[in-house]
């Protein structure tokens, strides 16, 4: 592989049968020799593939043929090969048909049509992101689960403690975050996409101005790297697990069992469980296990 490369990438449009367009995905990137995964609904389409550079561009040429998708917003970094020439950071390619692009758990109140999504938050750039900060008392909300928070997010936000993105409505209802319901929300996640969802689940629950970071946490590195509002590392979903933007990234996440600085999340050494925790190079070297299943090393 000449030039390996990830792509990150959705397109939030009505899709009258995604069965057909999954079958023509799963064709593309497997002709193409490319691996990830690749989410398709009545909403739109998500995904995040592994390659050659030139692949990856012809699929993207492909993507973007279909009408719907002509706008997709594709980020891009850096990837890994193994030497057969292959993706070293996605071991298969899956295409699947999801009810939800993001799994909120309610496919019904997501309103899509050719624009994208309805009502949804009000799209800021990096710099105006910068600028909306300096003019008014805003408040961050992370849109990601709280193992991604706790190796990178930006300063002060508000990091909801949930494990899964179906979470999200539970905690919102509760009323845990009323008080914030007239304060600037604006919130931020991986690639943009889980907060082009959260974003209008907000506003029908009383939430007045709520802005969403265009291009997430990734167009923001891209832009200030780590001389900006973010800090910390970013929580990536292939091989990767985290990824800098610089080289002074600034480590704030704490180790499970020391709590020392580290942002190494690990996975439970346990086969049947699928926690994963952060936790530095000494402790793992001790316990291989999350608090439910604990595993000790080998000596």
């Amino acid at each position: 592989m000449a030039t390996p490369k990830v792509i990150l990438y959705y397109a939030f449009a009505p899709l009258p049968d995604p069965e057909a367009i999954r079958l023509w995905q799963y064709t593309l990137a497997d002709a193409l020799g490319l691996r990830g995964r690749v989410i398709v609904s009545p909403h739109g389409i998500n995904g995040t593939l592994g390659g050659d550079v030139v692949e990856l561009k012809r699929y993207v040429r492909g993507l973007r043929s279909y009408v719907p998708f002509k706008g997709a917003d594709i980020k891009w970094s850096q990837g890994a090969a193994l030497p057969d020439g292959t993706t070293a950071l996605f071991p298969r390619l899956s295409v699947k048909v999801r009810d939800e692009l993001v799994a909120f758990g309610a496919p019904d109140a997501l309103k899509v049509n050719e624009n994208g999504v309805v009502d949804g938050g009000t799209k800021l750039t990096p710099h105006e992101l910068h600028e909306l900060v300096a003019a008014e008392d805003v408040v961050f909300f992370d849109g990601r689960n709280h193992i991604e928070s706790e190796i990178g997010r930006f300063r002060e936000a508000v990091r909801p403690s949930v494990e899964t993105t179906r979470e999200f409505l539970d905690l919102l209802d509760s009323g845990v975050y009323d008080h914030l319901k007239d304060r600037p929300i604006v919130t931020y996640c991986t690639g943009g996409i889980r907060c082009e969802v959260l974003t209008p689940l907000m506003k029908q629950r009383g939430f007045r101005e709520v802005y969403q970071l265009d291009g997430g946490i990734v167009r923001y590195g891209e832009t200030f790297g780590d001389d900006g509002l973010w800090e910390g590392s970013l929580y990536v979903f292939d091989g990767r697990v985290a990824t800098d933007f610089s080289d002074h990234a600034k480590i704030v996440g704490t180790c499970d069992r020391c709590g020392g600085p580290t942002n190494s999340v690990r996975d439970c050494a346990d086969a049947a469980c699928v926690q994963q925790f952060v936790r530095c190079d000494a402790c793992i070297g001790v316990d291989l296990g999350c608090d439910v299943h604990a595993v000790t090393a080998a000596p």
